[in-house]
């Protein structure tokens, strides 16, 4: 017996049938579109032939050779729109169940007269097309024997309900049928997508060559791991900016679908829902735990090094440092908040995370109490940027979510690595500072920077030195910079003062009423192997002395020299640890070496007791 095709299988698709799974064979397939790839498909039921278009995430199927010309396929999931006036059968999913097969019957392409005998609205399908070549010779493996195939028992065809709307005419009011966010596509007519919203974004006001407007946007996540942002303007902001909340289940319904713009959307879909005047968006009442509350794709510490500029990435790390939160004044005249932040993970590598705006004062404040108090917390980052500016980092952007000791499994193993042996691990930073120096924890004592020649080779040395601050200089400890930013970083070139009384600076060409004061430290540390001088520049400074530098400007500018002296005391005698920059650098004609504090960290006695004991070898 010959392969059995569904019969009567295009017909009863094209009058509505969406629930029978026939058994169709592929008689060709071709791509088209340029910006986004899809495969359009001829199906055939042996009597009628009907195009047909391949879900994006079904492209796989094609270019593993999975599906081929001749194929037998079963369609799981599909659905029939309507598009410029001609019926097409949209697959979002299907099994191949014979990946070749000589051709099946003399199938034709569905008559409108077919079609009409199942449903008043032609399909509007030129019924000129003609059946492509297929190679009718029989395959190797079919040639001795022949194949009998018999489908899966089907479900009887019923026609899908038909509502009145109460008035003179009649329409189709039935609910649209939900279906996963990872088979949205252009060419369906009716959807809902039942999702939670994992993350919210400020509302945006712009204007334009159309005038002013508004617009706000938000990520949905549904059970099986689908993510599409959702975007809303104008009066369409005024309906749902209220009603949409993190972290809540909603069915949304009635949008369009457009792609996505990569520049702006980092989730992993093609498309973007732009939600219009008749879309619908319905709070589900009962929570659904088959929805995650969030999706990370973690990327460790290591890979960003070799991640591309400006690309969005998930990373999970200990929090090991946090720095004071500083002002920053960006070009267009407007003051954010900027607050670094180190982490650590089980890479071996650490990053330097940046946070702006609001990220400083909410969880950025947070973290800093927690790392004050002695604790290390776990901090999960959504949709962080990567900047190659000064080695790589990472930034916070308006998508951007931060987790602090998350309830999950990834953090769970990264909070037992570190607790058992992360702690007392060096770890290597693949961020630079503006010389571009590569930081790598190494202890060393004072007297080893000399002894073995640190700093004279062609790559800086970075070393972290146990030891004590023993003198501060106070002349000069701080200079006045330039307030504005470039990018993401602060200019901090040197400014003077104008004829016209304002702070000018000759990098950016701008003149301001205000300019920023930035530490230049010089310190004398010691340990009990030796001395020796080293700078310390703003954020380094800071962590030293515990106060801005214009803070500590204005109380010696005013007079205040109990108070200045105060904060200068306070910082002295303390042991502590010191991570350190050591580059030789030609001054003149002679070359000496420079020690430059990059980081200053509090001493916790217990894990260095484990250090020190770490250093004793085994009998």
């Amino acid at each position: 017996m010959p392969v059995n095709l569904t019969s009567n299988a295009i017909p009863l698709i094209l009058s509505g049938d969406m629930n029978s799974k026939p058994l169709l064979q592929v008689l060709d397939i071709k791509l088209i579109g340029s910006s986004q790839e899809r495969y359009r498909l001829l199906l055939s039921d042996s009597v009628s032939t009907q195009q047909a278009m391949l879900a994006t995430q079904l492209n796989d199927r094609v270019k593993t050779g999975t599906v081929l010309k001749g194929s037998v396929v079963q369609l799981i999931e599909y659905i029939c729109s309507t598009i410029q006036n001609r019926k097409i059968i949209v697959v979002l999913n299907m099994e191949t169940i014979i990946p070749e097969c000589e051709i099946i019957g003399n199938p034709k392409m569905h008559a409108e007269s077919d079609t009409k005998a199942h449903n008043p609205v032609s399909n509007g399908i030129s019924q000129h097309t003609t059946v492509p070549s297929i190679n009718r010779s029989v395959p190797k493996n079919l040639s001795n024997s022949t194949q009998t195939f018999r489908p899966t028992v089907q479900p009887a065809y019923q026609p899908p309900p038909v509502y009145k709307n109460h008035g003179s005419i009649m329409k189709n009011e039935a609910p649209a049928r939900i279906i996963p966010i990872a088979a949205l596509n252009p060419y369906q007519g009716r959807w809902a997508v039942k999702a939670r919203v994992t993350a919210k974004g400020d509302l945006r006001r712009y204007n334009n060559a159309k005038g002013d407007g508004k617009v706000f946007s938000f990520d949905l996540l549904d059970s099986d791991g689908g993510e599409i942002r959702v975007t809303c303007f104008n009066a369409v902001v005024d309906r749902f900016y209220d009603t949409i909340e993190v972290g809540k289940v909603y069915i949304i319904s009635k949008g369009s679908l457009k792609p996505a713009k990569k520049n702006f959307n980092h989730l992993n879909n093609e498309w973007e829902i732009f939600l219009e005047s008749s879309s619908t968006i319905d709070l589900c009442p009962d929570e659904d735990s088959s929805i995650p509350q969030q999706q990370f794709s973690f990327k460790p510490i290591m890979e960003i090094e070799t991640a591309e500029n400006n690309s969005i990435i998930d990373v999970i790390g200990i929090v090991t440092s946090v720095k004071p939160c500083v002002p920053v004044l960006r070009k267009n005249g407007m003051e954010t908040q900027k607050r670094d932040l180190n982490l650590k993970d089980q890479s071996g590598r650490s990053v330097e995370l940046t946070l702006w705006g609001e990220f400083c004062n909410r969880e950025g404040q947070k973290l800093q109490e927690l790392v004050n108090s002695g604790s290390a917390p776990v901090l999960a980052v959504k949709a962080g940027k990567v900047n190659d500016f000064s080695g790589k980092s990472v930034g916070t952007v308006s998508s951007t979510q931060l987790f602090i000791d998350p309830d999950s499994p990834d953090a769970s193993n990264l909070r037992a690595w570190y607790d058992r042996v992360g702690r007392n691990l060096d770890s290597q930073s693949i961020s630079r500072d503006l010389q571009g120096g590569l930081k790598t924890d190494k202890r060393k004592t004072i007297s080893q920077i000399k002894d073995e020649g640190l700093g004279r080779s062609d790559k800086a040395d970075w070393v972290t030195v146990k030891a004590t601050i023993t003198f501060i200089k106070t002349d000069n400890f701080c200079y006045t910079a330039c307030p504005l930013t470039i990018g993401d970083k602060q200019c901090t070139k040197k400014v003077t003062k104008s004829g016209s009384s304002k702070w000018q600076c000759d990098r950016c060409n701008q003149e301001f009423e205000e300019c920023d004061y930035r530490y230049l430290l010089q310190c004398q540390v010691q340990d009990h192997t030796g001395l020796t001088w080293v700078t310390a520049f703003q954020e380094a400074g800071e962590e030293i002395l515990g106060c801005s530098a214009k803070e500590l400007y204005m109380m010696k500018s005013e007079g205040d020299d109990e108070r200045f002296g105060n904060v200068i005391k306070s910082r002295l005698f303390g042991e502590v640890l010191l991570k350190l920059k050591i580059k030789e650098e030609t001054y003149g004609d002679e070359q000496r070496v420079k020690i430059t504090v990059f980081k200053l960290d509090g001493l916790n006695y217990s894990s260095d007791t484990k250090f020190l004991l770490g250093l004793i070898p085994a009998k």
